[in-house]
């Protein structure tokens, strides 16, 4: 199995039918198996039902069972994933109609790595804008890439699963540990996902810029001059997205 496609939901019907049918980009390409995995956190939407319906297709898994946040449920799924690589497509997030091209440049590439490209940022009213994937050393910073489009070796995310202390960055904690441990970002080109602004890392910015200085000094090891430094200057970033995001 090539991909594992992890989504998690939690009350999200709607998003998990918008996030199920961009998997369509993917399964036309006969050439790339994948799976998706489901974890809800015992939604009572009709999420579990709509699920149980589908019959496996695209050779889903899913469980249905309440868990301890966001992080936890991914843990869950890391857990299950049977992939040699896994992306995170939470509920409401979808492929990128070209992510049949960016997934078949991983076919032949090493699990010692994490593969990272380009998203399209949606803020809700026709506007989108792309992160492109920076160098691997911006990790020191913040992510180089979204979460939504950075494609894990399973084996690292079996040993380095999420750290639920850290409880709106954990995305970040989790690449910065397995950067540290040896497993370097390499940048594939091309669009990945696409998902709207204001989930959990996009709207708690300040407790978001406190866990992310944690991750820098107890796991990248920075100067506390250098975390600091980059605490300012997320304050300021996320504080700017978060108010593009609430005036639209």
């Amino acid at each position: 199995m090539l991909l594992s496609i992890i989504t998690v939901a939690f009350r999200n019907y709607d998003g998990v039918v918008k996030t199920k049918a961009s998997l369509a980009h993917l399964a036309r390409e006969t050439d790339l198996d994948f799976e998706w995995i489901v974890v809800d956190g015992g939604s009572t939407d009709g999420t579990a039902e709509y699920l149980k319906n589908l019959n496996g297709e695209y050779n889903l898994r899913y469980v249905s069972e309440r868990d301890n946040g966001l992080y936890d449920a991914m843990n869950k799924g890391i857990a299950m994933a049977q992939g040699k690589f896994a992306i995170f497509l939470n509920s409401g997030d979808v492929f990128h109609q070209d992510i049949a091209h960016f997934v078949r440049q991983l076919a032949n590439k090493k699990d010692n790595a994490m593969y990272i490209g380009d998203a399209l940022l949606d803020f809700g009213d026709g506007t989108k804008i792309r992160r492109g994937a920076k160098p691997g050393w911006y990790i020191y910073h913040s992510l180089p890439a979204s979460h939504q489009a950075i494609f894990f070796p399973v084996t690292g995310l079996k040993n380095h699963p999420y750290d639920l202390q850290y409880r709106v960055s954990s995305d970040y904690a989790l690449a910065a540990r397995m950067y540290k441990s040896g497993y370097p970002f390499k940048r594939v080109k091309g669009l990945v996902s696409e998902f709207s602004m204001g989930g959990v890392s996009t709207s708690n910015n300040l407790e978001l810029c406190q866990d992310a200085k944690n991750v820098q000094r107890k796991i990248l090891r920075v100067p506390g001059f250098w975390a600091e430094l980059s605490y300012l200057m997320r304050l300021r970033t996320t504080g700017k997205t978060k108010a593009l995001y609430n005036k639209i």
